[in-house]
């Protein structure tokens, strides 16, 4: 076990009587600080990262676990996120512009129901203080650059908004997903709408092709959707996805159902619930596309895995890949350890 796996235990208290937000702050900046001088790689286990190399989006991934976008919105720490033993990290999300994203408290932690509500919206340093972050980091972890829209770009104007942030990014990029579907900026899941996302996707899928002759190599693009899709929402876009050949699928983003925190003090908190509660709701959007999608589609599967078995359960479900990301907040660092060890017993 790592020594980050080791103290998190005994800093958790301590944690979480801090504002949900800061305590962020503080973990990542710390992580920072604990990689720089070579600590967080400590007493790692030989099974962290040793797992029979997978291959996926024709990119070679150590294993399946991956940090979900969202816990790294600045693009500032992926080589320490990367020496706890993911196999990948997804950072942002992304945009043209910095932006404050929300007025604070905007982070709230539900401990009886290992969950999160967050309204950030898209709080970032903008995408080329990213991409020159991202240039400068010294291992080769995957990296996934999470792209969205400006709060104030009208709908109408997204398209431009996305294709500024997958020219920015593609250089550095491993993979870029399409943030379509966070809830906590107005009007963006508007752009699941099946005329809205096929347009969007046929510009991007244009301006790859262009970008892929210009960089010399390919960078898929992914596209992140809600939970909150009805069956005939998730036809229509595995219909359009299978039209314009869509590189991947991540399934899914955070829920704003808040019928599994009912009574929950903080449950009229607006924002996008995520942890234990959208578990097996993204579970089940992971069948549905897995059915849907052309069989060569790869589905990262995300929502509620604070075990192994919640992993298994998305690979067992047709995901390729899996992602964490409130699982780490209540699991701590050995939750990498304990998910990798544990894939493969599990039923």
């Amino acid at each position: 076990m790592s020594i980050a796996a080791r103290l998190y235990p005994a800093l958790k208290p301590w944690l979480f009587k801090m504002d949900a937000e800061r305590a962020h702050e503080w973990t990542t900046r710390m992580m920072r600080i604990a990689h720089r001088f070579g600590l967080l790689a400590l007493g790692q286990s030989k099974a962290v990262g040793a797992e029979s190399m997978v291959e996926v989006l024709g990119l070679k991934f150590p294993n399946v676990l991956g940090l979900a976008a969202g816990m790294d919105k600045t693009a500032s720490a992926a080589d320490a996120w990367g020496a706890l033993g993911f196999g990948f990290v997804e950072v942002g999300t992304l945009t043209p512009r910095p932006q404050p994203g929300n007025p604070r408290p905007r982070l709230f932690r539900l401990p009886e129901h290992e969950a999160l509500i967050n309204r950030m919206g898209f709080n970032n340093p903008g995408i080329h203080a990213a991409v020159q972050r991202l240039e400068r980091r010294r291992t080769k972890v995957v990296v996934g650059v999470n792209i969205g829209k400006n709060f104030d770009t009208p709908n109408e104007d997204a398209v431009k908004d996305y294709l500024y942030c997958l020219k920015a990014a593609y250089r550095v990029a491993d993979y870029i997903a399409v943030n379509i579907s966070s809830p906590n900026t107005k009007g963006l899941r508007e752009l699941q709408a099946e005329d809205s996302i096929r347009q969007l996707l046929a510009a991007l899928k244009q301006e790859q092709s262009v970008l892929k002759m210009a960089h010399g190599r390919p960078v898929p693009v992914l596209v992140k959707i809600a939970p909150d899709l009805d069956e005939p929402q998730i036809e229509a876009l595995a219909r359009v996805f299978n039209e314009l050949a869509v590189d991947g699928v991540i399934a899914t983003n955070t829920t704003i159902s808040r019928e599994a925190v009912a009574g929950h003090p903080l449950a009229g908190e607006a924002g996008g619930l995520s942890g234990v509660p959208v578990r097996a709701r993204s579970t089940q959007v992971i069948t549905a596309f897995r059915e849907l999608l052309h069989q060569g589609t790869p589905i990262i599967g995300v929502g509620g895995i604070h075990s192994a078995a919640d992993a298994q359960a998305k690979l067992n479900a047709g995901a390729a890949l899996v992602q964490v990301y409130s699982g780490l907040v209540y699991r701590g660092p050995g939750l990498v350890g304990a998910v990798l060890d544990g894939l493969g017993r599990c039923p």
